[in-house]
Formats: structure tokens, C-alpha cells, sequence
């Protein structure tokens, strides 16, 4: 791994987001839980892609990132937040959850990796430490093993932003979530995001 020194100002754009394959074949010998989240694994969930992705995002723990790290040894990893990129510091690691992953070689970003607060094997939501999950009941796995989040956890957090994106991923979702998995997002939603235009479309889990 490398993280470059100083002011960093690449280009923010230089986007060729790895699919979640290549995310699990890199971190197949890592014995920490991890997930594909974002869109992704709303189509991961839905059994293929069904729109393009600009980026692909993983959830990792944040004390667990070192193994992830060393398995991206020919890329520069980047701390991303709403000011921009930082070296790979504890301070910026600290400040922001957000790691960029850009290839060396292509010279363009891969991965955007989200590193996560958990209590030993349980995650704990980012936006609101009473929202708690087993890694074990969080992450479903895709016929040939790639790890993603929960479609009920991935919704809630696209619900802060609510783009046409996430609108479309939410109606590709809700006829397929069961009654648990709805109860789950609206009581999050209820707990985080009161009065959310959402909680209605998700009580009556139609799209």
C-alpha cells in the first residue's frame, strides 16, 4: 500500500469502478466480514445488474482495515470527505469514514471503501449508534459467495439523499422485501429520518 504525502488534487472524475467480482477475488483470503453496498448490491440482491454504476462501495470495520489495505498493495489509498482527499493518516482516517482506492497503474479509481463502526462482530450504523446488526444476520451472499448488505440497510442508507437512483433501486426492492425486512427500514427510518417520504411507500411494500 501507498499513500501519498501533502496536498492531494487528482482527478475527482477519473472514475472505472472495479464490479464486485474483482472486489471478492482481492479480498478472498480476508477473515473479516466485509460487504458490497451501495447500488451494487441492490443488484446483487435482485440477481443482476439492472443499471450502471459509477462507483462501487464496500463496508468494512474501521479496526479491522489493515488486511484490506495490504490487499490493494499496487493502489493508492485515499481518506475522501466533503473537503477532499487526504493521505491515509490516523488523524484523516479519524475525521472521515470514507476511503478512495485508485489503481496505480490505470491511474483511476476503483473502490470506494466505507469504513464502519462495529462492537466485535456487530456493526453499528454510522448514522446512529442505536441501529445495531450481526455481521452474520447484515451480509447475504450471492450464489457464488460475493458478500453484500442487507437490501433493508443498504435502502436506509439512500434514504438520506432519496436521488432518482435510489427512487428506482427502492421500487426494484420493495416487492421483494419480506414484512421483517420492511419493519426493520421503517422503524430505522422512523428512529433517524422522522416523517421520511418513504415510510409510507415501505408500510404498504408496494413500489
Amino acid at each position: 500500500m501507498s499513500s501519498p504525502q501533502g496536498p492531494i488534487e487528482p482527478d475527482l472524475d477519473a472514475w472505472d469502478a472495479w464490479r464486485p467480482e474483482e472486489a471478492a477475488r482481492r479480498f478472498a483470503g480476508i477473515d473479516v466480514p466485509w460487504y458490497v453496498a451501495g447500488g451494487w448490491a441492490i443488484d446483487l440482491f435482485l440477481g443482476g445488474q439492472r443499471r450502471a454504476h459509477e462507483d462501487m462501495e464496500i463496508g468494512v470495520p474501521r479496526d479491522r482495515f489493515d488486511p484490506f489495505a495490504a490487499a490493494l498493495d499496487d493502489c493508492d489509498l485515499f481518506v475522501a470527505g466533503s473537503d477532499g482527499l487526504w493521505p491515509l493518516t490516523e488523524t484523516a482516517m479519524a475525521t472521515h469514514h470514507q476511503t478512495w482506492v485508485r489503481e496505480r497503474a490505470s491511474g483511476t479509481w476503483r473502490l470506494d471503501m466505507f469504513r464502519e463502526p462495529h462492537d466485535g462482530d456487530i456493526w453499528i450504523s454510522r448514522r446512529d449508534d442505536r441501529i445495531r446488526m450481526p455481521y452474520r444476520e447484515l451480509i447475504l451472499r450471492t450464489d457464488d459467495g460475493i458478500p453484500y448488505g442487507r437490501p433493508e440497510v443498504i435502502l436506509f442508507f439512500k434514504a438520506k439523499r432519496a436521488e432518482a437512483k435510489d427512487e428506482g433501486d427502492l421500487a426494484a426492492v420493495l416487492p421483494r422485501l419480506s414484512a421483517e425486512a420492511r419493519r426493520w427500514l421503517i422503524e430505522a427510518l422512523e428512529m433517524v429520518h422522522p416523517g421520511h417520504e418513504w415510510i409510507e411507500r415501505v408500510r404498504d411494500g408496494a413500489s
